[in-house]
């Protein structure tokens, strides 16, 4: 794999880099650099331009919205993207549910929910794990019977991520109880203004609120919201857990947290020295870069693969592993690098209008609101065990 930039990809670079300078808002910029989550209004302001420019959904077929970019123009973009402090863009939608709808569902559906996820005016989130249904996701109990031309739907969802934002969740809903687990489930999509559902808010250890519990009580769901066959879901769900993971590896977001982890430890000190020229903490930032780089290369080679044609497959698990196990060892250095004024997360700091200064550097806010967030980055999306037993037995056939 050629990792040299042609004149064509440095002429894109520039071009990337002039609509972020020209288009990009302030206020949005500034809401990023506070938290890694902004408000839903912001979110769907960026996105927007984004559509307007072609630019929302890159690893979408042409004919479906997506750009035609080659891998490195894709690499490039999210590079750029990510050293402007540009939010990331609402997953459950361009990453998860809109490849399964282009890639199962009739054009009926497309023509129905396509357009509304790219242009932003429909948010998604996520009903797959369960009290007792997470990892072992294919254990899920919320059950779906046939009504008439609807399923009628019961049961709960948990660890739902921005579903008191959203407008529909995707679901997996068991449809026979009498075949193996993975052989009775379907994949419905769910208005979430339906009678008979409910959100209730899970608040974070960091004091903040993305996760929410989902109940379904006598949920009618119309059949014609179904994605394909009856009791086919797993194989769909499959489907889109591969896009999901392929996209947690985050290279170019943990670049950025590099220049940012370096821009600190030089203002930081360490008996006297500045605490980047601390031997301990610099090699333990190089192991990260080493680490990263061959991180890169993998997941260049998924995006290739995407382009091509194919799905992630099973390959998006060692993305998962390594992209997450990265992650929090950045947050741990990050806070590590902040000493003391690393601990405090008051959660005022992330208000727009908020007017107290900082405690600490200006530098230090939101980082351990963000650590311990991301402890569990190696859970969500199927956890790191399991991803190395899907390797095991996937990939390497033991």
């Amino acid at each position: 794999m050629d990792l040299s930039y042609s004149d064509e990809d440095l002429a894109f670079r520039d071009e990337v880099r002039n609509f972020i300078k020209d288009k990009f808002p302030a206020e949005i910029r500034a809401a990023v650099q506070r938290s890694s989550y902004v408000p839903k209004e912001h979110m769907v302001k960026w996105q927007k331009i984004l559509h307007a420019r072609g630019w929302i959904a890159p690893n979408w077929p042409v004919e479906y919205g997506g750009t035609g970019w080659t891998p490195m123009q894709k690499h490039i973009y999210a590079e750029e993207y990510q050293a402007a402090d540009c939010p990331k863009i609402s997953s459950f939608g361009i990453t998860m549910v809109g490849p399964v709808i282009y890639t199962y569902g009739n054009d009926e559906q497309k023509k129905q929910h396509l357009p509304s996820i790219l242009n932003s005016d429909i948010f998604w989130c996520q009903g797959y794990s369960e009290p007792g249904a997470g990892s072992d996701l294919a254990s899920l109990q919320t059950r779906a019977i046939r009504d008439g031309d609807d399923y009628v739907v019961n049961g709960q969802k948990i660890w739902t991520s921005q579903a008191h934002r959203a407008d529909w969740i995707f679901c997996l809903v068991r449809t026979d109880i009498e075949v193996k687990k993975q052989e009775g489930i379907t994949f419905l999509l769910i208005d979430m203004k339906t009678e008979g559902v409910t959100v209730k808010p899970i608040i974070s250890m960091d004091g903040r609120h993305y996760l929410n519990e989902v109940f379904f009580d006598d949920v009618r769901v119309p059949l014609t919201n179904r994605i394909a066959d009856e009791n086919m879901g797993w194989t769909y769900a499959k489907y889109l857990l591969g896009h999901e993971r392929a996209g947690i590896a985050q290279v170019a977001k943990h670049k950025r947290t590099i220049q940012r982890v370096r821009e600190i430890a030089i203002q930081e000190r360490a008996d006297g020295l500045p605490l980047m020229e601390d031997p301990s903490f610099k090699a333990r930032l190089t192991n990260v870069e080493v680490s990263l780089r061959a991180l890169e290369i993998t997941n260049l080679r998924m995006q290739a693969n995407i382009s091509a044609g194919m799905s992630p497959g099973d390959g998006a698990s060692t993305l998962k592993i390594s992209g997450t196990q990265l992650e929090q060892e950045l947050n741990e250095i990050l806070v590590q690098a902040l000493g003391y004024y690393g601990l405090p997360y008051p959660a005022d700091q992330f208000r727009p209008d908020a007017n107290e200064p900082p405690i600490g550097p200006q530098h230090a806010t939101g980082l351990m609101a963000d650590r311990l967030l991301r402890r569990a980055a190696s859970i969500y999306g199927g956890s790191n065990e399991i991803q190395k037993n899907i390797i095991a037995k996937r990939i390497l056939g033991l």
